[in-house]
């Protein structure tokens, strides 16, 4: 570090195409000669991340303008806009507007709004460790110290799309916000304001209407914004051509998004530093694994070259298929391969996946009992429990199973009973690894497995109950007892034929057997 009095320099670490070098403590003497050759060495230290660096100096015409910069909207919605930039000559810019008073969109722009994106994870079972320079965000805007810069954006000729990440409770209606007179906290409110002032600026032109995607994850996320920005549009007495506009000129996309993105790594910040050439401060972690399924509206499949660029990303008719996929097979993945996985001693995800007997049960259930209950497409099932499996081998995520066993009993009911249910109606008989696992939950909700405390986390009434359930050693009555309960299942499953029997066999060779032998007997027994 280069100092006034030019007397000290010590521990610099410094990169610029040289090996790194750590200098000891020394004095220099404060002559010009000396203080010159301490400037060189300031300037091999490592440079913050800015476009001149960089060669991203290519100004791209602002098509998006984006609420939410944190670390999904960074890792997911900049990296695809990013790459059909680069790939796809798509040639939109993003302007990144600060969602929240106490926001930090001035540290994007102290680094010309680059940032680094590492992507780490576990595809067609190969491991993948990137990183890429994400440069699609062209200024960042603060509408609490700047609001009329962020008005102005809505005169953005080639403006075109919005898209969002204001967490779940962002898309909100709040009365409070009862004037046009900004600036709003309400996200809706902006955007009402945002696509008002557009209505006028454009005299209500068809043409500049605006595609809103959201990513915030609630059902129908598209649809409930597009319901509040009515609700103010009516609150403020705005035009009724406004109104008739929004529903005429712009597309309202449902949307479905998955990926995991932990964001800075600020507990191994050391490692990922050594792999730059450069300073950043707003670097990003993200998985491999990306899933974007859009509601079409209005042929945005022409507007947005998606199939350019080899990501999942599907634009369809309607969402909710792909809504069930995700939670059948990723959610219920999880959910029913965690009983027998702890019961057979193992801690996490991983753990589990890669265990010979706890990995093949997995893969079992999904492809031969779950997917063909979806009615989707088999190839793009495959494909996606495929990735699903590759997300839980990630070794750079450590997923433990405890956390998974929270409110167990309501995630069994919701993410894999249906499938069950499902399986007997269309092939009238059970599906054995399904069976297997909800026999094994009953047998978690015990408390113990041997020596080992299960790891129960859970409504009070539900553990209480399945206590009461469990004072007898009668398996075909704790069968009887805990399918029956309408408070954990919503409905009497003793009234799927066998399924009392086969729980009971279940429950008996759980007990009396480790886990695999337990299950390869009651595979052979009901086959």
């Amino acid at each position: 570090m280069f100092l006034a009095e030019c007397n000290a320099f010590a521990n610099v670490k410094y990169t610029s195409g040289f090996k790194r070098k750590i200098f000891a403590p020394f004095v220099f003497k404060t002559n010009q000669s000396k203080c010159n050759n301490i400037k060189k060495m300031e300037n091999q230290i490592k440079q913050k991340l800015n476009r001149q660096i960089t060669n991203s100096q290519e100004k791209l015409p602002i098509r998006i303008v984006q609420f939410g910069g944190g670390n999904f909207m960074r890792g997911f919605t900049d990296y695809v806009i990013d790459r059909l930039n680069k790939e796809a000559g798509f040639h939109a810019g993003i302007v990144n507007v600060q969602p929240t008073p106490n926001g930090s969109v001035h540290k994007l722009e102290e680094q010309d709004n680059l940032y680094t994106l590492f992507t780490r994870g576990i595809k067609k079972g190969e491991i993948i460790d990137e990183k890429k320079i994400i440069s699609a965000i062209q200024k960042s805007v603060n509408p609490y110290t700047n609001y009329n810069e962020f008005l102005d954006l809505a005169k953005e000729e080639e403006l075109e799309f919005i898209f969002s990440n204001t967490t779940e409770t962002g898309i909100a209606y709040d009365e409070t916000e009862n004037s046009i007179q900004g600036p709003h906290k309400n996200f809706p409110a902006k955007v009402t304001v945002l696509l008002y002032e557009r209505f006028k600026h454009f005299n209500g032109s068809p043409e500049k209407g605006l595609r809103i995607i959201p990513c915030e994850l609630i059902e129908d996320n598209a649809f409930a914004l597009r319901d509040i920005i009515l609700k103010y549009a009516t609150l403020w007495k705005l035009e009724e051509s406004f109104a008739q506009w929004i529903h005429e000129s712009s597309y309202f996309h449902n949307t479905l998004v998955d990926r995991i993105v932990p964001g800075y790594p600020k507990d191994d910040v050391e490692n990922y530093e050594e792999q730059l050439d450069y300073e950043d401060q707003n670097m990003v972690v993200s998985e491999t694994f990306l899933l974007f399924v859009i509601q079409d509206a209005g042929n945005l499949k022409e507007r947005i070259p998606f199939s350019k660029i080899n990501e999942q990303i599907l634009v369809v008719d309607d969402i909710q298929p792909y809504r069930l996929r995700k939670v059948r097979i990723l959610n219920g993945g999880h959910t029913l391969m965690l009983a027998p996985a702890i019961l057979s001693g193992k801690e996490t995800v991983k753990e589990s996946i890669d265990d010979s007997f706890v990995g093949k049960f997995l893969t079992d259930a999904i492809f031969n009992e779950v997917n063909p209950t979806l009615g989707l497409d088999e190839t793009e099932l495959k494909d996606f429990a495929e990735e699903v499996f590759d997300r839980f081998r990630n070794p750079f995520i450590k997923h433990y199973l405890a956390s998974i066993a929270l409110y167990f009993v309501s995630k069994f009911k919701v993410r894999v009973l249906p499938s069950l249910l499902t399986y007997v109606e269309k092939n009238n008989t059970l599906p054995l690894n399904l069976t297997f696992a909800l026999a094994s939950l009953i047998r978690f909700y015990q408390g113990n497995f041997g020596e080992k405390t299960l790891p129960m986390n859970d409504d009070e009434g539900i553990i209480t109950k399945f206590k009461e359930i469990w004072t007898g050693e009668d398996y075909g009555r704790v069968a009887e007892l805990a399918l029956s309960e309408k408070t954990f299942w919503d409905t009497d499953l003793t009234q799927v034929k066998g399924l009392k029997e086969a729980v009971a066999k279940a429950l008996y060779e759980i007990d009396h057997n480790e886990i695999k032998t337990a299950y390869n007997n009651f595979v052979e027994f009901n086959s």
